[in-house]
C-alpha cells in the first residue's frame, strides 16, 4: 500500500481525494469550487479527448466553437430548460471595475451595467439554436452535426475534484435533423459511441438506458445514458444523449423548407461527456497503492528504470535498452526511460505505481549479465524476469491483455454487486449495502420521489437491453412491465 494513502475499505472518499492529489491529477484552486487540472491529469484527459474526437468525426460530426456568454433572454426562451438550470447559473451584470473612492482596491463601476445580463454557459443549447436559425433554411442544410469542446459553469455548492466542480471541461454535441426518426437515431447512435468509448478505452462496463421523466435533461423528450458502478457500489452517470424533439427549434424559430416544400421545425439532439470521466476512471479501477490506468489512456504506458551504481553501469544498461525503447515507440507505445539520478530506484517504483503506469521494466547489472529484464504489471502487482530479447513483443501483448483484464475485473465486480429484489424490505436492506438494485417500479413520479426520500436511491436508468418481465412495484405493489436500475449515486 502506498505510504499514507487511506484504504478504500476504511474511507473511500478520502482515498479518492488523496489519489487525485498524490498522483498529481488535480488540486483545488484559489477560486472556490474550481480545480486546477495538473499536467499528468490533463494528459489523461487529452487521450480521452483525442479518442472521442476521432469517434465523433468518424460518425460525420465536425467541431465548432460558440460564445461563453448566453444572453439571459435566450435561456428564458425554453421554459423547462431555463427552470432546470436557473439555480446553477453564474450571471454577469457589469463590464468594468474602477478604483474605490478611498483609493483602496477596486469596485464594480455602477455606470457599467449591462443592458442585458449574460449567463456564463451552463450548457449551450440556447446560444447554439439561436445561431442555427441563420444556418438552416432548407432540408438540404440538414442534418447539421456539430460538436464543441468547451468549459461550462454550474454553480455547485458541494464540490469534489473531477466529479462535481463549478467549472468543468466537456464536449457537447448539438445536431439538427429533418425528421423525428433521424434525431432519435442520432441520440441513440451517440449513446453507442459513449458506451464503446467507456468499455474499449476506459475498460469501464456500462449499462445503457433511458432516464425516467424525473431524471431527464431539462427540455428533453428523452434522455439516454450510460451508468457505471464504482468500487463503493455507487452509480456514476458517465454520459448522456438527449432527444430534444422540436422544443428548441420552436423556441428559437428554426424552420426549414422540407422536400414537400412545406415549412417545418427542425428536430434536435444534444449529447455530452465531461471531465467527470476522470473521476469514473479513478474510482472504477484504482487500488490502495494508487491509480490503475487502462493502458489505452495511460500517458506513460511503459516506464524503464535502470538500477546502477556507477555512470559506467548506466551507460551499459542504456545501450541495452535503447533498441527496446525504439521498438516500443515504433509500435505507438509511450515509453519513459527514467535515468534521473535525483531519486533512488525504490522511490521511482513506488511513484510510478502510485501514478498507475501499466508496465514497469527494470534492469540492473545482474540482469544485464543474464540477458534478462524484470517486468512488472500495475493491475496485478506481479513481476517476473523475462529474456531481454523479444521483450518489446512481450510488452505489446501484455498491454492488450491488461486492457482486457481491467475491464473483466470491473465487469465481474458489477455482476457480483447487481441484485434482483422483489420486496420493499429487501430493497431497503440492499440499497444500504450498495450496488445496483434491479426492482419493479410502477412508472409514476410520485413513487420515484418517495423511494428517493426514504432511501436516497434514484432510478439510474431503464435499461435498453433487458427482459420484459411483468411484476409488482417494489414500493406500491402496482403493476410494472419491467425492472429498472436503482442505486445511490454520485
Amino acid at each position: 500500500m502506498a505510504k499514507g494513502l487511506p484504504k478504500r475499505s476504511e474511507n473511500y472518499s478520502e482515498w479518492y481525494n488523496e489519489i487525485v492529489k498524490r498522483a498529481d491529477l488535480a488540486e483545488n484552486s484559489a477560486v472556490r469550487g474550481c480545480m486546477v487540472i495538473k499536467p499528468y491529469g490533463f494528459a489523461i484527459w487529452e487521450k480521452m479527448q483525442r479518442a472521442l474526437d476521432d469517434m465523433f468525426k468518424a460518425t460525420g460530426h465536425v467541431n465548432a466553437y460558440f460564445p461563453l456568454f448566453v444572453p439571459k433572454s435566450f435561456l428564458e426562451k425554453e421554459e423547462e430548460h431555463a427552470e432546470g438550470f436557473a439555480k446553477e447559473c453564474a450571471v454577469v451584470t457589469h463590464y468594468r471595475l474602477k478604483a474605490n473612492p478611498d483609493g483602496k482596491g477596486l469596485m464594480v463601476d455602477p455606470d457599467a451595467k449591462l443592458e442585458e445580463e449574460l449567463i456564463i454557459r451552463p450548457t449551450s443549447e440556447a446560444i447554439i439554436w439561436n445561431t442555427y436559425k441563420n444556418w438552416i433554411q432548407s432540408w438540404r442544410d440538414l442534418p447539421l452535426l456539430i460538436n464543441q469542446w468547451a468549459n461550462v459553469v454550474r454553480w455547485e455548492m458541494r464540490t469534489r475534484l473531477f466529479l462535481r466542480t463549478a467549472e468543468f471541461l466537456w464536449q457537447e454535441g448539438h445536431t439538427a435533423h429533418a425528421t423525428e426518426q433521424e434525431a432519435v437515431e442520432e441520440a441513440e447512435r451517440m449513446l453507442g459511441v459513449y458506451a464503446e468509448f467507456a468499455e474499449n478505452w476506459m475498460a469501464l462496463p456500462v449499462v445503457q438506458g433511458v432516464k425516467s421523466p424525473n431524471e431527464r435533461f431539462a427540455g428533453a423528450l428523452e434522455t439516454y445514458c450510460i451508468e457505471a458502478m464504482m468500487q463503493d457500489g455507487k452509480a456514476l452517470q458517465a454520459g448522456t444523449s438527449h432527444f430534444l424533439g422540436q422544443n428548441f427549434a420552436k423556441s428559437f424559430d428554426v424552420k426549414f423548407v422540407n422536400k414537400e416544400n412545406q415549412l417545418e421545425y427542425a428536430w434536435a439532439t444534444s449529447w455530452g461527456v465531461s471531465t467527470r470521466l476522470m473521476g469514473a476512471l479513478i474510482m472504477a479501477h484504482s487500488d490502495d497503492n494508487g491509480l490503475v490506468l487502462p493502458p489505452k489512456l495511460a500517458p506513460i504506458q511503459v516506464v524503464i528504470i535502470p538500477i546502477h551504481k556507477t555512470e559506467e553501469d548506466l551507460a551499459k544498461i542504456t545501450e541495452k535498452v535503447e533498441p527496446i525503447i525504439s521498438e516500443l515507440k515504433a509500435a505507438g507505445i509511450s515509453v519513459k526511460f527514467d535515468d534521473d539520478d535525483k531519486q533512488r530506484s525504490g522511490w521511482k517504483f513506488a511513484e510510478y505505481e502510485l501514478k498507475g503506469v501499466p508496465v514497469r521494466l527494470a534492469m540492473g547489472m545482474r540482469d544485464l549479465e543474464n540477458g534478462t529484464i524484470e517486468i512488472a504489471r500495475r493491475d496485478t502487482l506481479t513481476k517476473e524476469s523475462v529474456p531481454v530479447d523479444g521483450v518489446a513483443d512481450t510488452v505489446k501483448g501484455l498491454l492488450e491483455e491488461m486492457q482486457d483484464a481491467i475491464y473483466q475485473k470491473a465487469l465481474a465486480f458489477r455482476e457480483e454487486n447487481t441484485f434482483v429484489v422483489d420486496t420493499w424490505d429487501e430493497f431497503k436492506a440492499q440499497i444500504e449495502k450498495g450496488g445496483f438494485v434491479m426492482a419493479h417500479w410502477d412508472g409514476t413520479a410520485e413513487t420515484e420521489e418517495k423511494i428517493k426520500e426514504e432511501t436516497k436511491a434514484t432510478i439510474r436508468c431503464i435499461p435498453l437491453v433487458g427482459i420484459e418481465e411483468a411484476g409488482k412495484c417494489v414500493y406500491t405493489g402496482a403493476e410494472s412491465p419491467r425492472r429498472v436500475v436503482f442505486a445511490k449515486a454520485y
